[in-house]
């Protein structure tokens, strides 16, 4: 089971914030920074690890809309973060990108 195609298939509530016909967006549950997301593709990949020429297009597709997502949150100066695999921390096997803005984050990313 992949908690992020149930959310997709609307079998898990969450906080949806933008979808359209390839890609999902909602709220995280445990948000870092007053605004934080969470951009999905509705088709399942495990990482980037498993990306390719065949569904790089969900990619190109989250990093053109995740402006207009961002501003319809009230921000316009964000941090995007992709963790892939178990040791950078990725926790749910389903490529998504975290989008955390609202607060000056700096530089450091550790």
């Amino acid at each position: 089971m992949c908690v992020f195609c149930e959310i997709i298939n609307g079998n898990i509530p969450s906080t949806k914030v933008y979808e359209d016909d390839m890609i999902v967006a909602f709220k995280d549950l445990n948000p870092v920074a007053p605004v934080h997301f969470l951009c999905v593709p509705k088709e399942h990949i495990e990482s980037a690890n498993a990306l390719n020429e065949e569904n790089a297009k969900y990619v190109s597709h989250i990093f053109a809309k995740i402006p207009e997502i961002a501003k319809s949150q009230g921000i316009e100066s964000y941090r995007i973060i992709n963790n892939c695999g178990s040791d950078a921390g990725q926790t749910v096997m389903h490529l998504h990108f975290h989008v955390i803005g609202g607060t000056e984050l700096g530089e450091k990313l550790i």
